[in-house]
């Protein structure tokens, strides 16, 4: 797990790093394991404490931690999730109201410029003195207000069943026999397109999941697929992500992100004039049942797959790729690695709440309990010294995530979506994308919409 701890070690002090290079050291303090240690302050009792969750598909296992933090603490969680894409519209209304979150997220430095005012210096709770490298919190002035609670990872998730069953076929028109050799968009879409020709012979209706483009469910393509282009274009022009130069999007690489895009709407399930009432709750259920070969999504996404009635993915047929669409070096590209979510307490709840959420905090990452509840029901990799070696996630997703940070010689692509202006942004490129698919548009519009939307919303920051 060498590589691991690095990673964990490199997510830089914003959550916006350009590279994962030249990383810090590991903090080698360790907690007694399942013992919880104390705050220096005495920890609160019978305190009722409210949690704004940002993930809906973690709801439920938010709920079963509620519940196994009543019974071994006597203390109250009330889990709220916000519905997808509204966290910083139900955050902002929760906040004027006596039902006030006392435990938050913040989405980096972006997020904690907004919320500044309600973010609690975290610097003496155990939560951040276990965070395996204190420069991953979010922070200012040397202190604490962020703290990062599970790294992730997203790229095209794949049933290697399927993929076996392809390179078994006697008629097909690529030489590959392994996965390995697919390290470029030139023959990630020759395979593609062969698969989609012989969708019969495997016994699929097409070889990706139905690109989800209704509104406000759009974020794969909007953010995470975004992503990748836009972090190269920062990389290359030597951009600060702290600074005024993200202000600017020339969308260089917009041609790029088109050809893998045509190739998930060109080789799916579903036509692509059809995908504007499309969600990724779908997505996820065609994949589950086998209907498709391929999906994009992250490592937070094998809930979602296990929980479909009917699954017939087994565990060990998951794999994940990174996603190619044809960058310069992109043999060496890994997948997108990092976090956006940081923890926060609210400063203007009362002290026993913020105790009180101190201590839930350090009970989720260092008693037995909620170690197994992060690792194998969030299937969280979770960035702090509480956690063994062995005590690593047991679901498939986590696992290829695990294993693509130990290759080596690999470059993980950063979470830049952090830097991105507004949801207004995203809304606006998720509405050009699918005027793209539904042929209304062409691409010179959703480029130059992705830029206008991005200058005008960068202005108004």
């Amino acid at each position: 797990m060498k590589s691991y701890k690095r990673i964990l070690s490199c997510i830089a002090a914003v959550g916006i790093m350009t590279s994962l290079t030249a990383c810090g050291k590991k903090n080698t303090d360790t907690a007694n394991q399942g013992q919880g240690e104390q705050n220096s302050q005495a920890a609160a009792k019978n305190v009722t404490v409210r949690f704004l969750n940002f993930k809906p598909e973690a709801a439920p296992v938010y709920e079963e931690i509620a519940k196994a933090y009543k019974d071994e603490t006597g203390n109250t969680l009330i889990v709220e999730t916000a519905a997808n894409n509204t966290y910083e519209q139900t955050l902002s209304a929760k906040m004027s109201t006596p039902e006030a979150p006392v435990i938050f997220q913040i989405n980096g430095p972006r997020g904690y410029a907004n919320w500044r005012d309600y973010c609690l210096d975290l610097t003496d709770s155990d939560i951040y003195n276990h965070l395996i490298d204190k420069t991953a919190a979010v922070s200012s002035n040397g202190m604490a207000y962020g703290i990062p609670y599970a790294v992730e990872g997203y790229g095209i998730i794949y049933n290697d069943e399927i993929i076996q069953r392809y390179f078994a076929l006697e008629n097909r028109s690529t030489d590959f026999v392994s996965m390995d050799e697919v390290d470029s968009f030139e023959e990630l879409k020759a395979l593609v397109e062969d698969m989609q020709a012989n969708k019969d012979a495997l016994g699929i209706k097409g070889v990706f999941a139905s690109t989800s483009l209704k509104s406000g469910d759009d974020w794969r393509w909007t953010t995470h697929l975004a992503n990748i282009p836009i972090a190269r274009e920062f990389t290359d022009n030597n951009i600060d992500l702290t600074g005024e130069g993200v202000k600017k999007l020339n969308f260089g690489y917009s041609e790029n992100y088109r050809n893998i895009f045509d190739l998930y709407l060109n080789n799916s399930t579903v036509d692509r004039k059809m995908l504007g009432s499309k969600i990724t709750d779908e997505s996820m259920a065609e994949f589950a049942l086998g209907e498709c070969a391929m999906v994009q999504n992250g490592s937070w996404a094998w809930s979602q797959i296990s929980s479909v009635q009917g699954n017939t993915v087994s565990e060990e047929n998951i794999k994940m790729m990174p996603i190619y669409m044809g960058l310069e070096g992109e043999q060496n590209q890994g997948l997108c690695i990092g976090t956006e979510n940081y923890l926060c307490i609210n400063s203007a709840a009362k002290p026993e709440e913020q105790q009180a959420a101190k201590d839930f905090l350090f009970w989720l990452y260092s008693s037995e309990t909620g170690k197994e509840m992060v690792v194998n029901k969030l299937g969280f990799i979770a960035p702090f010294d509480t956690f063994t070696d062995s005590e690593k996630p047991s679901d498939p997703l986590s696992r290829e995530v695990l294993r693509w940070m130990d290759k080596e010689n690999v470059q993980t692509i950063p979470w830049s979506f952090t830097v991105f202006p507004s949801q207004t942004f995203k809304n606006d490129f998720g509405a050009a994308l699918l005027q793209y698919a539904q042929g209304s548009r062409d691409w010179d519009y959703v480029t130059e919409r992705v830029k206008s939307s991005w200058d005008t919303e960068s202005s108004m920051l």
